[in-house]
């Protein structure tokens, strides 16, 4: 017995070594097999909107004629488009050079939804990207400072909560339309408009965690030597709570990308010449192309619901690596 008791412990060399939290993180994230299919599909979805257009031999407004059986493009040599006889490759089945087919202007589908996919995704990111500027430096002033200040940056968080965003984008989007607004300028207005309606929830998330931090020991050491506000807010405050804002912001580029896509279903998002997902399935408004073209709006449609999903994966897996209760 007392021979068994001074057996000395062997433990392996993984065992010894300490794990900083930033490995811990990846390390949880890594063990999550639903937030690593989510960075595959991620992954594959951006290298099919970006780099997929490199090895289309067909443009994104390039359409298609047919003369006789035989298709050409407007660009071809030899065939002229306003001859008698020469139509519109439109609503076309699918083919070896087409293989989602055309759309109703005669344009081959799959390219159009490379294309479509690049403004979805960013739009998706871009307007997140401005909802973390607003929302950032306004929740961390409000909870920094707090007081009146907080008081008046919290009744303006307020007033965006009882805002309904769809609406709101939809009147301002069809006033662009009545403006006559280029639709390559729109796009951007675009961003900026969701952008602007939906920085009040990361404002209040980020308050809400400043509020907590700043009676901390490290932040009554910073007042003491004397650092401005302004770098004990982006030095030492926002550092804290940049778990909690990736997951956040990676969950909301999902909801952004639903919101992009249902406004340019609605005819207010993007429009002609360009593609996006959202004004792809609007073609289903027509139920002759419901019912018998189904590889003219269920293509964008699965993109939309894979790269949403996609994304919610990631921050579900994000949320639950940078849970400090999680098992390692």
């Amino acid at each position: 017995m007392e021979k068994d008791m001074k057996q000395p412990v062997v433990t392996t060399a993984s065992e010894d070594r300490i794990l900083s939290p930033g490995q811990l993180v990846i390390r949880r994230f890594l063990r999550n097999k639903l937030a690593i299919a989510g960075m595959i599909i991620l992954a594959i979805m951006i290298l099919f909107s970006f780099f997929g257009p490199l090895f289309s031999p067909y443009g994104e407004y390039q359409m298609f004629y047919v003369k006789d059986g035989e298709v050409f493009s407007a660009g071809d040599e030899g065939y002229n488009i306003n001859e008698f006889g020469v139509k519109v490759y439109d609503k076309a089945s699918p083919t070896k050079e087409h293989p989602l087919g055309t759309d109703r202007d005669g344009r081959d589908i799959l390219t159009r939804l490379m294309y479509g996919g690049r403004i979805s995704i960013i739009i998706g990111i871009a307007a997140v990207a401005i909802e973390l500027v607003l929302g950032v430096t306004m929740g961390g002033i409000a909870g920094y400072y707090g007081g009146k200040v907080d008081m008046v940056i919290m009744r303006v968080v307020d007033i965006f909560y009882c805002i309904p965003t769809l609406p709101v984008v939809l009147i301002l989007s069809s006033a662009l339309n009545t403006l006559k607004v280029p639709q390559a300028s729109k796009i951007y207005f675009l961003m900026l408009l969701i952008g602007f309606m939906g920085w009040a929830w990361i404002c209040r998330l980020v308050r809400g965690q400043i509020l907590s931090l700043r009676e901390q020991e490290y932040m009554v050491a910073a007042e003491a030597v004397g650092l401005r506000p302004v770098k004990r807010i982006f030095r030492h405050l926002l550092p804290n709570v940049m778990p909690q804002l990736i997951v956040a912001a990676t969950l909301d580029i999902g909801s952004t990308i639903l919101l992009e896509s249902t406004l340019s279903f609605l005819g207010m998002g993007v429009q002609l010449p360009y593609a996006s997902w959202g004004n792809m399935v609007n073609v289903v408004t027509d139920l002759l192309i419901l019912r018998n073209h189904l590889s003219m709006w269920l293509p964008p449609g699965l993109c939309i619901l894979v790269t949403v999903m996609a994304f919610n994966l990631i921050g579900d897996g994000l949320r639950d690596a940078f849970d400090p209760k999680m098992k390692r």
